[in-house]
């Protein structure tokens, strides 16, 4: 169902951008066929039905045995997961910001064959260090969610990157919202409590709140999202020891929406949190270099939520 209604929705938004490209074609052209336009309206109002009737009438039923959840842990001590790609400028301070918490119990970093000092910094700061040897992004959260959901004296795991663009203060908020969840996911969406010089334009801004409102519609009455790219996220560990072997860890810088997608296919509960964000330490390396790279990241996203990851 949740399918039916994603394709309803792309119909219908291919329906209004045909009708506008062809408003133009025929105010150019005086080339007015009545036809075409009836067909064109038609389609357009038969998404528009099929798309209000799933969403007014049949998705609202899902919701009736809905009950919040309250599930508060009785041990909020957690483990700190960073990963890193040539991140010697900023992991030092990263680790001590976060190790300073009350609630951390330890700090592991992982680096992605990075050929700088990363890790050496991230130990001399007092980090448990690692190298994840297969290249990309989703590899490394695989590994740093993997290594944090080992221990036992944590049943949380705190997934970040270390590149100062994320604060430790946050941890607050994050277990502020654990009760609910089982998986608490940072959202950057908040514009007070995003500082203007950060990597992320308006055009990536937006962009990811669509992609994000486009998950939220695949798997609707079940969640609010509005931002897909964090990598700040708190989960609990039952959860990652459950959920990680089902995922495909060759899945690059499409990993967050691809590991929400997941989660929620398997019927965890995922709520997000507002979250601080700030400018970087070093040089962008993922999807945020620029516009364009967003923009190809952003297509494998809407790819993987409708189609397949």
């Amino acid at each position: 169902m949740n399918r039916i209604v994603l394709f309803l929705f792309l119909g219908f938004l291919l329906s209004i951008f045909s009708l506008i490209s062809y408003s133009f074609f025929i105010w150019f052209s005086n080339n007015f066929s009545r036809f075409n336009l009836g067909i064109l309206i038609s389609f357009l109002l038969f998404n528009f039905f099929a798309l209000i009737y799933n969403l007014v009438i049949l998705q609202p039923r899902r919701k009736l045995n809905y009950q919040v959840k309250h599930n508060p842990t009785l041990n909020e001590q957690l483990t700190v997961v960073l990963t890193a790609y040539n991140d010697e400028l900023s992991i030092k301070d990263a680790v001590l910001d976060f190790k300073k918490h009350p609630k951390v119990k330890r700090v592991i970093v992982v680096s992605n064959n990075s050929k700088d000092r990363t890790i050496q910094f991230a130990e001399e700061a007092g980090a448990i260090a690692y190298n994840e040897e297969k290249q990309g992004y989703g590899a490394c959260v695989h590994r740093a969610l993997s290594e944090g959901a080992k221990f036992n004296d944590t049943e949380l795991t705190l997934l970040c990157e270390g590149d100062m663009t994320f604060k430790a203060y946050d941890i607050d908020k994050f277990l502020a919202y654990l009760p609910h969840a089982d998986i608490v996911s940072g959202t950057r969406i908040v514009d007070q409590l995003r500082n203007k010089e950060t990597q992320l334009t308006n055009f990536m801004f937006y962009g990811n709140f669509f992609v994000g409102k486009l998950l939220e519609l695949k798997h609707i009455s079940v969640g609010t999202f509005t931002d897909v790219g964090t990598t700040y996220k708190l989960c609990r560990n039952d959860v990652l020891r459950d959920l990680l072997p089902k995922l495909d860890n060759s899945v690059n810088l499409e990993f967050n929406p691809y590991f929400l997608d997941k989660a929620l296919t398997s019927k965890y509960l995922v709520v997000e949190c507002p979250v601080t964000f700030h400018p970087r330490v070093g040089v962008s390396k993922g999807g945020n270099i620029n516009n364009y790279v967003a923009f190809k990241l952003g297509m494998r996203m809407i790819w993987g939520i409708i189609w397949k990851w």
